[in-house]
């Protein structure tokens, strides 16, 4: 694409110098490390780095045109000046990229808890369904069988144009996205044409960035205002899919102009889950649309993964597919990893491994488990350096409500001291009540499963799918699964 073609994208700019030289682009990139010869580069203010400080660099590996929003000195090299740089990279990403989204059905999904869940159950639905499919979220990018490690949740708008235009050229026809609260407050997803925008929940979480819960639950809603305006003759139309217990997806009905399907299992919603059994096998129920129902015998275990099947379902109903062929699909799935992920022993001492870092998040796993252990639970918990220190003495407090062993140990953390956290964390502990603590999290693991006994399950939470540790500025590999597995391996031996 020719840089004139690229600019003219953006309405209100200006150009100096006002006539250069025309040049076929190569690359449209926030990132010097990226630059090849013929780059544009945007210059973004961000929390941590100034890209405007960046500019000589960019110009010396090749950058042949700037966007700015502030002066910056580039000889004789075009700077395009803008308002804002970060909305005019939304503007060029998508043009720059043909506006990839538009040829795809996207499916977003938002909510404190469930997005991986979600997102993964919508994939394979469609999968089944014999299409080719792409995913993006928190464990990584899927382009087809193809996995891309990601950085964020959403990745910044041009990686997440960058992917969608791949996945067009790749012949993908579906893509279901977590689009995190932060991801929408950044503009990380203008541009993308959203058909399908699912709500799952919203719990304490992020507020070391949002500040309030209702600076939070404002985020979340960007998804659903921003998911068009209007009922074109020509087209499906956009469906916003609302948990309707959940107080703020009842009020999101009133945040977007889209059509409204509704799940739950509380409330009169058009989808509903009743007569919910869960064992240790999985989770039996029935499944209401509007007048049909359906018995489910599902592999995954839990309420809040009725929840997020019920979503799932919405998400694909409202995209046209069958109910039979979506229950099929239901029925057959295994589940995420490090999302309630089972490790079996022969010691009869059985280890679960799950991504729950909020305290919703903990007492969903642990509230499913309470439902079908035999022996004692064990919570082995951490919470995240430099994230919401409100949340510490929540979980802690949940640890020892809802289990027999809480042992509190380190998760990521970061710049701040782990011994620090845990202190934080013991200011939830109920008067009288002991823990054990561990400020390395593999001694912690290693402990739990040593004195565990036949019957008793290990809950491993906070990290999940995480095959790292951050301490300090140096990312470590560690993976719960594989540390349960090495201990559980141990007792086996030992027994």
């Amino acid at each position: 694409m020719q840089a004139s073609k690229l600019i003219n994208s953006l309405k209100f700019k200006q150009v100096v110098p006002g006539s250069y030289e025309d040049f076929r682009v190569s690359l449209l990139t926030q990132d010097t490390r990226e630059i090849i010869d013929n780059s544009v580069f945007i210059a973004i203010k961000g929390a941590v780095v100034d890209g405007h400080t960046l500019v000589k660099t960019a110009l010396k590996k090749g950058a042949k045109m700037i966007i700015a929003q502030e002066q910056v000195e580039t000889g004789s090299i075009p700077v395009v000046y803008v308002q804002d740089t970060k909305r005019a990279m939304a503007v060029l990403s998508s043009y720059f990229y043909a506006g990839s989204s538009q040829a795809l059905r996207v499916v977003g999904v938002t909510g404190t808890n469930g997005k991986t869940t979600v997102t993964h159950i919508v994939e394979a639905i469609f999968r089944a369904h014999g299409e080719k499919t792409g995913l993006i979220g928190t464990m990584y990018r899927k382009i087809g069988d193809e996995i891309l490690k990601t950085k964020n949740t959403t990745p910044d708008i041009i990686t997440l144009q960058r992917t969608l235009n791949k996945m067009v050229e790749r012949g993908v026809s579906t893509v279901s996205m977590e689009v995190s609260s932060i991801a929408l407050i950044q503009g990380r997803v203008w541009g993308i044409d959203f058909d399908v925008a699912v709500f799952t929940n919203l719990t304490r979480d992020h507020l070391d960035y949002h500040k309030t819960m209702a600076n939070y639950a404002h985020a979340k809603s960007l998804l659903f205002s921003q998911l068009g305006n209007s009922y074109a003759h020509n087209s499906d139309g956009k469906i916003a899919v609302l948990n309707i217990d959940d107080p703020i997806g009842r009020q999101l009905e009133h945040d977007t102009a889209a059509q409204i399907l509704t799940y739950g299992i509380k409330q009169a919603a058009m989808i509903r889950a009743t007569n919910i059994e869960i064992h240790s096998q999985g989770t039996d129920f029935d499944l209401q649309l509007f007048e049909q129902k359906w018995h489910l015998r599902v592999k995954m275990v839990g309420l809040f993964n009725v929840y997020n099947i019920l979503a799932a379902f919405a998400a694909a109903y409202a995209s046209g597919l069958e109910p039979s062929a979506i229950i099929q699909t239901l029925e057959a799935f295994p589940g995420v990893k490090g999302r309630l992920q089972l490790i079996s022993s022969p010691t009869k001492v059985a280890a679960i491994v799950d991504y729950s870092h909020t305290p919703d998040g903990l007492l969903n796993a642990l509230e499913t488990i309470n439902d079908f252990v035999k022996g004692k639970v064990f919570c082995v918990v951490g919470c995240g350096g430099d994230r919401d220190h409100g949340k510490r003495p929540k979980m802690a407090q949940i640890a020892c409500n809802y289990s027999d062993y809480p042992i509190f140990t380190s998760d990521n953390p970061r710049s701040e001291e782990p011994q620090a956290i845990i202190n934080d964390m013991l200011q939830g502990v109920p008067q009288g009540r002991t823990v054990a603590t561990f400020v390395n999290r593999k001694e912690a693991i290693q402990a739990a499963i040593n004195q565990a006994c036949p019957g008793d399950i290990v809950l491993i939470a906070g990290k999940g799918h995480e095959d790292y540790q951050i301490i300090g500025a140096h990312k470590y590999h560690f993976d719960d699964v594989e540390e349960a597995q090495a201990a559980l391996k141990i007792k086996e031996q030992e027994s």
